[in-house]
């Protein structure tokens, strides 16, 4: 008798589909992203973009950017919604929870402003699912010593 062999996924696929599914929480219109912090094979914290808390999503509003034509990758400032790696970062300060030494995974590389928040957040590594085209980014990052790993899930 064949014993039934039990595949697990390996810990990046777990935290990567994990922030796949957390994206589906986004109201943004342009691009869904998720993010999950991770310490020690657990998750500290999750985050989506969309809008701060209580105020109407830019599904409710439009998108500002849209609106104005600007491109991807551009003017982050122009956008009312807080990016997923934020929301993340700022949800484990809301509830104490240290950032110090953690791994973030996020279905889209980091924009330069979360970049920034990345490094001062003392996270240690950065693992991401999609490319998104911002060199001052990944410049960064690398200047900080920050990991930077892409993990691609593989589609059936």
């Amino acid at each position: 008798m064949q014993k039934d062999i039990c595949v697990r996924p390996s810990w990046d696929e777990y935290f990567i589909k994990i922030a796949h599914i957390v994206k589906e929480r986004s109201t943004c219109l342009r691009r869904k992203v998720g993010a999950v912090l991770v310490k020690d094979k657990h998750i500290l914290s999750t985050g989506y973009n969309g809008a701060p808390k209580g105020l109407p999503h830019c599904s409710e509003t439009g998108c500002l950017r849209d609106k104005l034509n600007v491109p991807s990758g551009q003017r982050h400032e122009l956008c009312r919604g807080v990016h997923a790696e934020q929301n993340a970062i700022i949800q484990a300060a809301v509830f104490g929870v240290s950032t110090r030494g953690a791994i973030l995974y996020v279905t889209d590389f980091p924009c330069s402003i979360c970049a920034k928040m990345i490094i001062n957040a003392e996270i240690k590594e950065v693992v991401y699912d999609s490319p998104y085209e911002d060199p001052v980014s990944m410049d960064l990052l690398k200047s900080a010593g920050i990991i930077i790993r892409q993990f691609q899930l593989k589609t059936n």
